[in-house]
């Protein structure tokens, strides 16, 4: 044991190391619904291995915060620019109201209790489960006129602080959400949910198994045998009918008398023709109605097609639905099969509004994908390579931004580089969707600069708090639990009856906003159980993301108030 305590005091690399991977897989372990987290998980562990006097430089921490806040902001940058806009204004001012709640409430809370600006930051942190805040208020902390050992005090307390309320913040919020929040909206929350699917144009079958037991696009075949066929009918004027019907199919093949026909636009369709369609399961139930008896037809059915993933950017279809995007020539022969937004699988459904930076997995053969692809945006490159001079250079910019400050009287003020990172990540993530020939950051590697660059962060910072947390602990504990019990469920008592009374919400939209403006995940998965729905989604994207910003700016102010106080 001596040994491998002085080989980790020789090697710190190897202890952050350690620490990453046991708080992983500790946080990843699962007792009933119940998870620590890998953040907290991390953090502890660190805490756990810092009790031998490990030493990390504590500049080594910044390069990873860096990397995650750029990455965050490249990842959301889209879904924040498009919540500044007239379509997402609502739901980015209702998030930003219950940010700024927050920050006033966790002020309050701060200076009742007698907490100094590192415990103040940590429960602002742990109550709102934005960890991002952790590495914000530690920058500002490094730059107050104070002695070094009180830096390092405070810095240490934030550790503790976010400890303490997390667990909380995030199961006591997603609980307070899922069965509390339904009532305060007027229950039959579910049911409402469902409502809504209906009048969208969704089955509601598109549960957590649709990439093995459901998919959104079906290729069917029928034999013509209904009266509309009689005179004969133009495979145009076929489908122009079946969309005045609400049932948009598309002809992908012919047989007549065991031949294959070549399918144009003016081709005309005969009786006992069997005919090959794609189109939105949803809508493509109870085409035989129209069409005939639905057949088997191995061999017509086996035509190649191929599935690629397009980000929306097109002018012309951005603020537009799915349904109206389905009636134009433009996607002809094309299918939806999911929707992201920011990382979220949003319903499909015939109602459904694209947004910039929509990630649409269509569905087609080879030449209509093609032909829908230019006119909804780009196709996501299917490589795995990042390019890595467009990070480099965007933090690099964006740091030297941070690092820029101004005197308001004796007071500095900057945004740090830090918040410099952030702003570049917004910038460079919305500049990608403008000019996709560049800049690419495939969405594993986002995951991965993400996930790493926080854990790491979360890693070193909590071997170099290690010793103080104990103490810290011990006096400020109950006080910590108190306070984070009330910064985390007062805002969202607050949230609710503003979505409800004040926004006019639908009620499982709200849930999705809550979740959103609290910048929980776990909360928007609870709430989606709890209404059987995904339809809390639509209402989670931007709020999230105007959370994400501006929470983690709140460190910083947080830090500023109360040292000034």
């Amino acid at each position: 044991m001596e040994w491998l305590k002085e080989t980790l005091r020789h090697y710190p690399e190897i202890a952050a190391f350690f620490v990453l991977a046991a708080g992983f897989f500790i946080g990843k372990l699962k007792v009933g619904k119940f998870t620590l987290g890998t953040v907290t998980s991390v953090l502890l562990v660190g805490i756990l291995v810092g009790q031998w006097d490990i030493s990390i430089p504590a500049e080594s921490k910044s390069i990873f915060f860096l990397l995650f806040l750029f990455s965050m902001g490249y990842s959301i940058g889209p879904q924040f620019f498009q919540g500044l806009k007239k379509d997402g204004l609502s739901q980015a001012l209702f998030s930003a109201t219950i940010c700024i709640t927050s920050l006033a409430l966790g002020y309050v809370l701060a200076l009742l209790f007698g907490f100094t600006p590192g415990t103040g930051a940590g429960l602002l942190s742990g109550a709102n489960t934005c960890s991002a805040i952790i590495g914000v208020a530690g920058d500002s902390i490094s730059k107050l006129n104070i002695t070094e050992g009180l830096k390092k005090d405070w810095t240490d307390q934030i550790a503790v602080a976010y400890a303490v309320t997390y667990i909380f913040g995030t199961a006591g919020t997603a609980w307070f959400l899922s069965v509390i929040g339904p009532i305060l909206l007027g229950g039959n929350v579910a049911e409402k949910a469902k409502e809504l699917e209906a009048e969208m144009g969704s089955t509601g079958e598109d549960g957590e198994n649709i990439t093995t037991a459901y998919d959104q696009v079906a290729f069917r075949a029928y034999k013509l045998t209904t009266e509309l066929f009689k005179e004969g009918l133009s495979v145009k004027a076929m489908e122009d009918f079946m969309v005045n019907r609400q049932k948009p199919l598309y002809v992908q093949r012919i047989r007549r008398k065991g031949e294959v026909v070549e399918v144009m636009s003016d081709t005309k369709l005969q009786l006992n023709d069997v005919i090959a369609v794609s189109g939105q399961r949803s809508q493509i139930v109870g085409a035989e109605e129209f069409l005939g008896e639905e057949i088997m037809d191995s061999g017509l059915l086996s035509f190649p097609i191929e599935v690629a993933t397009v980000i929306a950017v097109k002018k012309s279809i951005l603020g537009h639905s799915l349904g109206a995007l389905r009636r134009r020539d433009s996607v002809h022969g094309v299918g939806v099969r999911k929707l992201t937004r920011a990382g979220i699988e949003i319903p499909v459904t015939h109602r459904t509004t694209i947004e910039k930076g929509d990630a649409l997995e269509l569905v087609g053969v080879k030449e209509d994908l093609n032909n829908a692809v230019k006119k909804i945006g780009y196709k996501e490159k299917s490589g795995i390579e990042t390019d890595i001079v467009y990070v480099g250079i965007g933090i690099v910019i964006g740091s030297l931004v941070g690092a820029l400050s101004v005197k308001a009287g004796d007071i500095p003020l900057s945004i740090s580089t830090s918040g410099g990172s952030l702003i570049a990540g917004l910038f460079f993530g919305w500049l990608r969707t403008r000019r996709p020939v560049f800049g690419n950051i495939p969405a594993p590697s986002v995951w991965l600069l993400q996930k790493l660059g926080l854990h790491m962060f979360i890693a070193i910072v909590g071997i170099s708090s290690s010793s103080g947390f104990v103490k810290g602990l011990q006096q400020e504990g109950v006080n910590l639990f108190i306070a984070g019990v009330i910064l985390s469920i007062l805002p969202m008592v607050l949230a609710l009856y503003l979505a409800r009374y004040v926004f006019k919400f639908h009620p499982a939209i709200a849930l999705g906003a809550c979740a959103g403006a609290h910048d929980e995940s776990a909360a928007l998965l609870a709430v989606q159980d709890a209404v059987k729905s995904k339809i809390p989604a639509l209402g989670y994207t931007v709020t999230y993301a105007v959370a994400n910003i501006l929470l983690t700016i709140s460190g910083a102010v947080i830090v500023m108030l109360l040292y000034h106080s």
